[in-house]
């Protein structure tokens, strides 16, 4: 994985791709009329979806259209927005809730986007479900809000763990990311069965890697 593979709404800004990520902002602001999305999850139904670079390109496109956008890394098992950013992952959501406290600065890092900063993960915990299920959990949630437009988090895929449905309950809604090819329909149709026993608010779900040309689609 590479940067310059995965950012596609800023190496290939003609690309057919960032229009439909465009379009996802535009579909996501009209989703949410009476009460706008301030928090969101992006996830998948398994390990094999595309949900790091749909929440990636999703996030520059928010910064790119205006919106103060933090990405935080709450995938405690295996982070991977530090790599895709190259910025350090010594500090950052597991040594804010568990060691230093919700009131420490948030170790933000700056993305060379503007208007985009990520919160990583920081250090892999032993005990992550009880991390994202915690009080200090909601407090940093409320911090992050205080920050920024929008905060999109990025979590484990949802039938893999639990923490999906976990920090599901504490946000605005969640985006679920299915890849043409990839993504098994039983999965799909599991995850979103365990999202609604959850009571877990299930904004829409992106179709990645669709053929004829066209690598995104919202719906």
């Amino acid at each position: 994985m590479t940067q310059q593979l995965e950012l596609i709404t800023q190496t290939d800004p003609h690309h057919p791709a960032v229009e439909a990520y465009r379009m996802l902002c535009t579909n996501l602001a009209f989703a949410a009329l009476d009460k706008p999305i301030e928090t969101l999850i992006v996830t998948s139904a398994s390990p094999n979806d595309h949900r790091l670079r749909v929440l990636a390109n999703l996030a520059v496109t928010m910064a790119q259209g205006g919106r103060r956008t933090i990405l935080v890394d709450a995938d405690l098992r295996r982070p991977g927005l530090h790599t895709l950013f190259g910025v350090s992952n010594e500090q950052g959501l597991t040594t804010l809730v568990v060691e230093e406290g919700t009131t420490a600065p948030l170790p933000l890092e700056h993305t060379g986007v503007e208007g985009l900063w990520l919160l990583p993960s920081g250090p892999t915990p032993l005990n992550p479900t009880d991390i994202l299920g915690s009080r200090p959990m909601e407090q940093m949630i409320a911090t992050l809000k205080s920050q920024a437009d929008i905060v999109l988090f990025n979590v484990p895929p949802i039938i893999a763990v639990a923490d999906a449905t976990i920090l599901g309950t504490k946000v605005d809604g969640l985006l679920l990311v299915v890849t043409a090819g990839r993504s098994r329909r039983e999965h799909v149709r599991r995850a979103k069965e365990m999202l609604e026993k959850a009571q877990v608010h299930i904004v829409g779900a992106v179709l990645d890697d669709v053929p004829q040309g066209v690598s995104l689609v919202g719906y």
